[in-house]
Formats: structure tokens, C-alpha cells, sequence
């Protein structure tokens, strides 16, 4: 009997023993895990070189790592290294099309000057998530693309199409009001340029732009 008692009592401790090594176990790999550098968390404070060097470190680790590729991609616009945007965005198209991806391709040629793989991209990203977080963006690039090329008229509709989701956004409303300066639509650029000062007084281009249809309208 009571070797039965000293057998259940031993099985006890190491029961005890063995949760309390898996607790510390679970405890620390908690804290590893919340102790683990965060690329996203470094872009959107601005560490742009710290949020890099963390997407390289997990991409060295996993290059199949598709969300350290975006973080990436969007660290390195923001730094306007472009061409480095556009080698490891390439890298993760080729691993998965992810609409994220594909913004930032647009986004990398685009300021490269290489006009329609940027345009070929931004219609790739709004025909796949046409509702996505960046949709409003992607028509405004659209739009400086065709003003680039001097289809005026399609500016003119991208970038109203941009504006309909970011209809406080002062600078497109600028953008816009010079695309039609350009198109000698004279009333609407002034409604264009007059949208973007109610938003932002103080906006110098479209101070400027505004004097100029004014005087147009004036003769």
C-alpha cells in the first residue's frame, strides 16, 4: 500500500514537473516570437534602413517569405531606391501574384520613367482587387502615366476615377486641374483648382493654377 502511495505521488511530480517545463517552454518562445524584430512595424514608424535590413534577414531565412517581399517593396519606394524595388518585386511575382506585389511594380517602373510596364501593372492591380487599399492610388498613377503620354482625355478619367475614392486628397484635385489647363478646359480646371485650396488653402501650385484659368476665363 504504501509503495502504491509513493508510485501515485511520483507520478504526480513528474506530471508537475513536466507542465511546469512545458509552461516555461510556451513562455519563452512567447516571448521570442514578441521579442522578434517587426519589419512592418519599423516601415510605418519611417526606420526605412532597420525595416529593410529585418525583410533581408527573413528573406535569407525563407525566400519564399511573400509578406517580407511586400514589406520590402514598400520600404524600398519609400526610399526611393526604385530599382531595387523593381529586382525584388520581380522576385516575388514570380513566386506568387499578390496584388500587393503588383501595386509596387507600378509603382517602380513608374518613377524609373518606364511608362507602360508601370501602366500595364497599375491595370493588372485594379482588374484584380478592384477594391483594394490602394485603388484610389492606382487610377492616380494611371493618370500621370497618360498625361506622360499626353492622352489628356484619359488622365482626365483616371484621375477623376482616383478622386472618387480619395475626394479630399488636395493634390490630386490639383493634378487634375492642370490636366485640364492642358485640355483648355478652362471652367473646370478653375473647379479643379478652386476643389484642392478648400482643402488645402495654402497649396502654391494650385494658387498658381487657379491664376492662370482665371485669367483665361477673363480674355
Amino acid at each position: 500500500m504504501a509503495d502504491h502511495t509513493n508510485r501515485a505521488a511520483g507520478t504526480r511530480f513528474l506530471a508537475i514537473v513536466l507542465l511546469l517545463t512545458l509552461g516555461v517552454g510556451l513562455a519563452w518562445t512567447q516571448e521570442s516570437v514578441a521579442g522578434k524584430p517587426d519589419a512592418l512595424q519599423k516601415f510605418r514608424a519611417g526606420s526605412l534602413e532597420e525595416a529593410r535590413q529585418i525583410c533581408l534577414a527573413e528573406l535569407a531565412d525563407n525566400p519564399s517569405n511573400i509578406e517580407s517581399y511586400v514589406v520590402l517593396g514598400w520600404t524600398l519606394v519609400a526610399m526611393q531606391r526604385y530599382a531595387d524595388a523593381e529586382i525584388y518585386a520581380t522576385r516575388a511575382y514570380n513566386i506568387r501574384r499578390d496584388p500587393r506585389i503588383i501595386e509596387i511594380l507600378g509603382e517602380a517602373f513608374f518613377f524609373q520613367g518606364k511608362n507602360q510596364e508601370a501602366l500595364n501593372y497599375f491595370t493588372m492591380y485594379i482588374n484584380q482587387l478592384p477594391d483594394g487599399a490602394r485603388i484610389g492610388t492606382a487610377y492616380q498613377f494611371v493618370g500621370e502615366v497618360y498625361l506622360r503620354q499626353d492622352k489628356l482625355n484619359h488622365a482626365d478619367i483616371a484621375m477623376r476615377t482616383a478622386l472618387q475614392y480619395e475626394p479630399n486628397n488636395a493634390r490630386w484635385w490639383a493634378r487634375l486641374g492642370f490636366v485640364r489647363e492642358r485640355l483648355s478646359d478652362w471652367q473646370n480646371g478653375l473647379e479643379a483648382y478652386n476643389a484642392a485650396l478648400r482643402i488645402s488653402p495654402g497649396m502654391s501650385d494650385a494658387q498658381a493654377g487657379r491664376d492662370r484659368v482665371a485669367a483665361r476665363l477673363r480674355g
